[in-house]
């Protein structure tokens, strides 16, 4: 069967056919969509596939392992940043190794379409001494996904399938498989392995480091790394991932005149790339992101200044690799015209008319002109276009749970008053560790969570929080004094200002949940978010 599929469904449907028992992730651009398709599968249904989102992603990789453990197979999915935030569980379980197949999806943003940064995953990888896999098309999404699980049972460890934004959001033709049934329950043969006290652990790591000489060999004789003759010998190239139909794109023909090593499974394979070297003048490294297989390949091959690619400027050094810039690399007479018409110039994002944040950043930069010492932290969220005109409210921005943690660090250096604004996710993501702390040290903060009841920048998905806020922050310890909710509405604005400069005035923690659902919103889930306890749609 054949379907029209971006690459994220593609890798979906492969992770379904593979027999998946459990998807867990965090919603994230350009990852979301993995999970959505998961959810609305009539197949996944049937199979009872778990695929509700969690509340941030390290409870997803989390869940995921411990889903592995009961030797089902699991996929954790997230975009690069959120990668950071489940480090700590991706490292050890590294060496703790797992049971049933785990696979980890990364989904890249070179470019920073909808990110902080260009961080490029494959560090992860090699960091974690695990196998990674990065598709080239939309057909090798699928199948790789489904070669994934295999690979990740072979060896007992997870493996790190690495996407990036242009191949996630983008449709071909995918030729679709049987799927096969999901593994039983079974526990691990060994009782000790994932119990990762030193005298335990270092046999696992031990095992980790033994098993690097197999990795590499596998990679080598992979199906999804090939080696392609050409007769120019006067250029060799390297293409990893989508870097290679990027590569194509440029020969009418399909045919390229130089030998090319296609790099989708990794560790880098050595042998391949030494051929390529002994065969060719001068070798062009072409990679979607950081300059990973450039900088690896000095540590087997030494200094060669035969080598260009993002480091030597053949390629730009920043931002995301295209047919184009791959063109100028070959020599190919081809001009670049960044200078886009009007018509379709990149325009910065905007909220919502309607939204509940302007009518918050409207209340917050009226407070803004009394006084010339107020801070106020952001975070991520819809609500982050307030560091953009014609708000400016925001003065810092940085990642998930900063706002309040950022805004505790400032107001002990003595910095007052010290604001806090972070959304209703985004505050059960990561928030709830940073305001507990604000409140054993009684800082004099003021933290407001724009509370929108939706996961509202990447499609809407449910919050994790709606109609648990107050609860949670009475949890906290938050005092019952100084824990208001208002309703950001024009017609409100005045008695906001007043209430928000009360609490800025307060020598301590307080917290205001200014609470209106996102206009976005369908009317069915409006209806619903009434019925829930804390939740004011005035």
């Amino acid at each position: 069967m054949k379907k029209l599929l971006l690459g994220n469904e593609a890798l979906a449907q492969g992770a379904i056919d593979a027999g998946l028992s459990g998807v867990y992730a965090y919603p994230g651009t350009p990852s979301t969509e993995i999970t959505e398709y998961i959810q609305r599968s009539k197949l996944a249904k049937e199979l009872t596939i778990h695929s509700q989102w969690s509340v941030n992603e390290k409870t997803a990789m989390e869940s995921a392992l411990g889903m592995s453990y009961a030797g089902k197979r699991a996929m954790a999915v997230m975009k690069h940043v959120g990668l950071n935030v489940a480090a700590d569980v991706f490292m050890n379980m590294s060496v703790s190794g797992i049971n049933g197949g785990l696979v980890v999806v990364v989904a890249d943003d070179p470019s920073m379409h909808s990110s902080q940064n260009e961080q490029d995953s494959r560090f992860y990888g090699k960091f974690a001494m695990v196998p990674m896999l990065e598709p080239s098309n939309q057909q090798e999404a699928y199948d790789i996904t489904k070669y994934a699980f295999d690979l990740s049972e072979k060896y007992s460890l997870p493996v790190l399938l690495r996407m990036v934004t242009r191949l996630s959001h983008s449709r071909a033709g995918v030729n679709v498989g049987n799927s096969i049934k999901q593994n039983n329950i079974h526990l691990p043969k060994n009782a000790t392995q994932f119990s990762l006290i030193p005298m335990y652990a270092r046999n696992r790591y031990n095992y980790l480091v033994n098993i690097q000489s197999d990795i590499l060999e596998n990679s080598e004789n992979s199906y999804f790394n090939e080696f392609i003759k050409g007769p120019n010998t006067s250029l060799g190239i390297i293409a990893s991932g989508i870097a290679y139909n990027y590569l194509m794109e440029n020969f009418e023909s399909g045919k390229c005149p130089y030998p090319i090593l296609k790099i989708s499974q990794y560790p880098i394979p050595k042998k391949p790339i030494k051929k390529l070297f002994n065969t060719c003048k001068k070798i062009l490294v072409l990679e979607d992101g950081y300059p990973f297989i450039e900088e690896a390949i000095s540590d087997f091959l030494g200094e060669n200044r035969n080598v260009i690619g993002r480091l030597s400027g053949a390629i730009p050094r920043v931002g995301e690799l295209n047919p184009d810039n791959i063109a100028n690399a070959l020599g190919f007479d081809i001009v670049i015209d960044e200078n886009l018409p009007k018509v379709v110039s990149g325009r910065p994002p905007e909220l919502c008319v309607g939204c509940g944040h302007r009518d918050l950043f409207d209340a917050i930069n009226k407070l803004k002109t009394e006084t010339e010492s107020q801070q106020v932290f952001g975070d991520i969220g819809c609500y982050a276009l307030g560091a953009l005109p014609p708000y400016n409210s925001i003065d810092a921005l940085i990642e998930m749970g900063a706002s309040i943690t950022m805004a505790k660090g400032a107001a002990d250096a003595g910095i007052h008053p010290s604001i806090a604004i972070i959304g209703d996710s985004t505050f059960t993501h990561s928030g709830m560790t940073g305001l507990l702390n604000a409140v054993i040290e009684k800082t004099p903060i003021t933290v407001i969570i724009s509370d929108n009841s939706a996961i509202a920048m990447t499609g809407a998905q449910d919050s994790s929080a709606s109609g648990r806020l107050i609860d949670i922050c009475r949890g906290l310890g938050v005092e019952e004094n100084h824990l208001k909710v208002i309703t950001p509405l024009h017609k409100n604005l005045d008695q906001n200002i007043d209430l928000i400069r009360e609490e800025l005035n307060y020598n301590g923690v307080s917290v205001i949940i200014s609470q209106r659902p996102c206009v976005q919103l369908p009317k069915e889930k409006k209806d619903k978010l009434k019925k829930i306890k804390n939740v004011s749609l005035n």
